[in-house]
């Protein structure tokens, strides 16, 4: 059982200037997806996703296994979603309203 941490989302207004700004900003930086909806960037070793609020809420995210998924949502009682880039996912609302993400990237583009 192997617990990963992927990435950090952030809810943004204008997602082409999030990536913008993160790219001058961090030397290396680079944008792995982006489109008016969410992107995902890659930096300094880590990983930022910029979503709209109506997308996904800010979240923290983990990557599991599709047998631990399965085996969370169970626990959790939550429905797993598969998103449109072929990851599966669901998440938990944490202490504070802190949301956290548990996500599949098996059979995902970005594997």
């Amino acid at each position: 059982m192997e617990y990963i941490f992927d990435h950090a989302a952030m809810v943004v207004e204008n997602i082409e200037e999030a990536v913008d700004f993160y790219l001058k900003l961090l030397p290396g930086a680079k944008a792995l997806y982006q489109d008016e909806s969410w992107a995902f960037v890659e930096a300094c070793g880590a990983k930022l996703a910029f979503v709209k609020q109506d997308q996904h809420p800010q979240h923290l995210a983990w990557r599991v296994s599709s047998h631990e998924l399965e085996k969370l949502a169970a626990q959790y009682g939550k429905e797993i979603k598969v998103h449109r880039d072929n990851t599966r996912s669901f998440y938990l609302e944490g202490p504070g309203g802190q949301w956290v993400e548990m996500i599949c990237m098996e059979g995902s583009r970005w594997l």
